[in-house]
Order: structure tokens, then C-alpha cells, then sequence
């Protein structure tokens, strides 16, 4: 199995379950408000996705959805994919806003690349509103570095991001 059970200080992050797929709903869209709140637009992807959406990324065999909890409540969750060319897609890192700045969204990044490496990726990529200087300086603070800028379907300017897997 390519994810990473981890206890790190009181979260403990493990492979999301169907179970889950309401509290992960409910704490994406909560994290993702500040975002909307920076673009002025509600209709970020992260924010109209559906529990449809959400329990079909959790049955499908190709991406692992890790999820991170302070107890029984679920604070984040992260998602990996790995496409045939071996890049681990990083996708939907979440975090309660309550929980944000404590280091839990880089603990999530982390397992999720420890996920894609158990899995053989050799690259990690992802993206993030290119205005997003919070989400920037925690990806860059892990490695990753800018790659491409290019906009979104709804004309966001994203900001693309990569880090190789260390040999």
C-alpha cells in the first residue's frame, strides 16, 4: 500500500475512508473560503466539488486520500495520484481553518509524497492560485519550486509547482 499511517504531535494521519467523505467535504470547504475570499470567486473547484466528487476520488484505486485527525475529528486531508509518466499529482491539501499555521498542511505534504514514493514517482507536482503567498511559501519551504504559470479554465492565473524525488 503506497500511504503513510503517521502520528505526528496529536494528528494522526491515515488513508481516508467512503466514511469520510462528508467530514472531508465539510473541511475543504472551510479551508478553501479564504482562497474564494482572495479571488472574490465562490466557485472555486475545491469549494463546488461534490460528495459525489469526493467518494469517487476515495474508490478510486489510482489516488490515495489521506486524511488527518485530532482525535475523532478529521482537521485535513490530501490527495496523491500517480500518472503513468511517475509524477505524483498532489491535489486538495485542506487543513480546518482552526488547525491552519501549526504545521499540520506540511505534515499532510509530506505523507502524501512519502505515499507517491512508496508508489515509485520520481517527480511531485502541484498548483496553487498564483496570488496565494501562503500556499507558496509552504510548498517552497518543502522543496518545491515554480515551474509554470498559466490560467485556469475560469481565468485564474495558477502558479505550477515541482520537486523531483531525491535518488
Amino acid at each position: 500500500m503506497w500511504w503513510a499511517d503517521r502520528v505526528t504531535d496529536a494528528a494522526t494521519i491515515n488513508r481516508a475512508g467512503l466514511d469520510d467523505a462528508g467530514e472531508i467535504l465539510t473541511v475543504q470547504r472551510a479551508a478553501y473560503v479564504t482562497e474564494a475570499q482572495l479571488y472574490h470567486d465562490p466557485h472555486l473547484v475545491p469549494l463546488v466539488e461534490t460528495l459525489a466528487e469526493v467518494r469517487a476520488a476515495l474508490v478510486d484505486p489510482g489516488t490515495v486520500v489521506l486524511a488527518a485527525r485530532l482525535g475523532d475529528r478529521l482537521v485535513g486531508s490530501v490527495r496523491a495520484r500517480i500518472a503513468a509518466d511517475g509524477t505524483c499529482h498532489i491535489a486538495r491539501l485542506s487543513v480546518a481553518p482552526d488547525q491552519q499555521g501549526r504545521g499540520l498542511g506540511g505534515r499532510l505534504l509530506d505523507a502524501a509524497e512519502h505515499a507517491g514514493r512508496a508508489a515509485g514517482a520520481t517527480r511531485f507536482e502541484l498548483f496553487t492560485g498564483a496570488s496565494s503567498e501562503t500556499n507558496l511559501r509552504l510548498y517552497r519551504r518543502h522543496g518545491f519550486l515554480a515551474y509554470d504559470h498559466r490560467p485556469a479554465g475560469d481565468g485564474l492565473m495558477m502558479t505550477w509547482l515541482e520537486k523531483r524525488a531525491p535518488c
